[in-house]
């Protein structure tokens, strides 16, 4: 099963970061929050990504390009006036990854849309480029599968400025709406289970999937969410960059089930 992962905004609220590459490319413990992302599903045995880029997408590409090299040990046999590379070990993931320019001003639906031929008619996962979770990935699929809905979100407890989940007591969730600084209530923590069907909810670039998507799932009844209880941070600022960095120094980051 393919996850696609949205890493083409502009990350303009850690702008002093993110001037230079995409905020899913800034480094905690020495690799971009992406890599840590994909690696919390590859832990579970998903290991194909369509990454969605736009803003300095070639950042992302070229480090996906050096990655092999960077992680091998190698021997560089100039001796008979060729080039010769020797491979010896190398550590990488089995991971393939498709990196798809979806534009530098498309918004999150469109995003999705654009990376339509990419999926098919498949069953995929989603999730945002910019936040880590320690949700049990295959507890999410099972409970996604066992309701026969078109998309599930993990929804997570927080008194954060997301988008605003109404849950009714079957999991179902009865309305989105846009945040309010004032709620303290369920959010969107992305983490999400889509059906194929999902393209039919999104139109043209302009499309913004926590909206009219959403909303009109919602109203369907086609939107569940799984209720996650434990760690989620995204990565909007500087404070929160160096929060993520210190779990990681501390040896105590939540989302980090692997072994390195």
């Amino acid at each position: 099963m393919k996850v696609v992962l949205l890493a083409g905004g502009f990350g303009t609220r850690i702008s002093e970061e993110s001037q230079f590459k995409p905020k899913p490319m800034l480094e905690i413990g020495g690799k971009p929050i992406l890599w840590h992302i994909m690696k919390e599903y590859s832990y579970y045995g998903f290991n194909e990504f369509v990454v969605c880029a736009g803003y300095k997408q070639h950042v992302i590409k070229e480090w996906f390009a050096d990655y092999f090299l960077h992680n091998s040990d190698i021997t560089f046999d100039f001796t008979n006036g060729k080039n010769d590379m020797i491979i010896h070990n190398q550590y990488c993931e089995p991971w393939k990854v498709t990196v798809v320019d979806t534009g530098l001003h498309t918004m999150t639906g469109g995003r999705i849309k654009r990376i339509q031929p990419y999926i098919g008619k498949e069953t995929f996962m989603m999730t945002y480029g910019d936040g880590v979770c320690d949700v049990n990935i295959v507890n999410l699929l099972e409970f996604h599968k066992s309701h026969g809905k078109i998309a599930t979100l993990t929804a997570v407890m927080l008194e954060q400025q997301k988008g605003i989940l109404d849950i009714g007591g079957d999991n179902a969730v009865k309305s989105f709406r846009e945040k309010s600084s004032l709620d303290g209530a369920p959010i969107n923590a992305g983490y999400m289970v889509l059906e194929p069907e999902i393209f039919d909810y999104l139109e043209g670039d302009e499309t913004v999937f926590e909206r009219e998507p959403l909303e009109r799932l919602a109203r369907a009844g086609e939107l569940m969410s799984y209720m996650h209880r434990g760690f989620w941070q995204c990565m909007d600022t500087k404070r929160e960059m160096d929060m993520l960095e210190k779990y990681l120094k501390k040896g105590t980051a939540p989302w980090k089930k692997w072994i390195d």
